[in-house]
């Protein structure tokens, strides 16, 4: 570290990525927010990463959901559950032009796709449809998977899917709805298809809540002829019993 880099560390000291807590380093937790993030670390469901009870046997184990409904990828993971601190770090994604998150987000993310990401994986971001992007100013899922890409070395393809239909905001949407309001919402770039054909897909979110967005995305991919399609989310919203 140079003297001017320690010179600024002591002026400006390192601050927890969500509190005020003064850290040991840029873009780190302190040892409260640490304890209070619902990493996704034990036994979880090989579709969508949704945590399991119980350690498995070695096995591909699913949630009821992915039991319930037929996903249109392989495999499937998260880095966090969409609670407490997890809830905060995706809503500032999100919402708060919090894309200072980005690089320690993605370190979470990398780690949590170890068991999907190859080195022959594309990484496609979930799209924004133009309107949406015009207001927030930029897709958070899209500077996840950039981040991903270049801590993991592959390559990505942040404009491979079009969301061509502004949908309804689905707060509060049952199931049913979320698949119907999203329903060949996404499609494949007319001029990207080729990028997406014959690939292994790792589409990448902030955040999982019934799989809706995420199917029409695998669904555009499958249609562009990729070859494979895994999924990589930050955060799983997991039902309660």
């Amino acid at each position: 570290m140079g003297v001017m880099q320690r010179a600024l560390g002591l002026i400006y000291p390192d601050q927890c990525v969500l509190c005020s807590d003064f850290v040991d380093g840029q873009g780190a937790l302190c040892g409260a927010c640490w304890r209070d993030m619902p990493f996704q670390t034990g036994h979880c469901c090989d579709q969508c990463g949704a945590s399991l009870v119980g350690e498995g046997d070695g096995g591909v184990d699913r949630c009821d959901e992915c039991m319930t409904f037929q996903r249109p990828w392989e495999r499937g993971r998260a880095a966090l559950a969409y609670r407490d601190a997890g809830r905060r770090i995706v809503l500032g994604l999100k919402h708060g032009d919090r894309t200072d998150l980005v690089p320690t987000a993605s370190q979470w993310l990398a780690r949590a796709g170890k068991d999907v990401l190859t080195p022959e994986s594309l990484l496609v971001p979930v799209p924004l449809h133009w309107s949406r992007l015009l207001r927030r100013r930029y897709n958070q899922a899209a500077e996840l998977a950039k981040a991903v890409a270049t801590i993991c070395k592959l390559e990505v393809a942040p404009d491979a899917l079009l969301r061509h239909s502004r949908t309804v905001p689905q707060d509060g949407m049952g199931t049913d709805e979320r698949f119907e309001n999203l329903q060949n919402a996404v499609l494949p770039a007319k001029n990207r298809i080729g990028v997406l054909q014959g690939r292994n897909i790792c589409l990448v979110d902030d955040v999982m809540t019934s799989g809706a967005t995420l199917t029409s995305c695998a669904n555009a991919c499958r249609t562009a002829g990729a070859k494979e399609i895994s999924v990589l989310v930050l955060a799983r919203v997991e039902k309660t019993p």
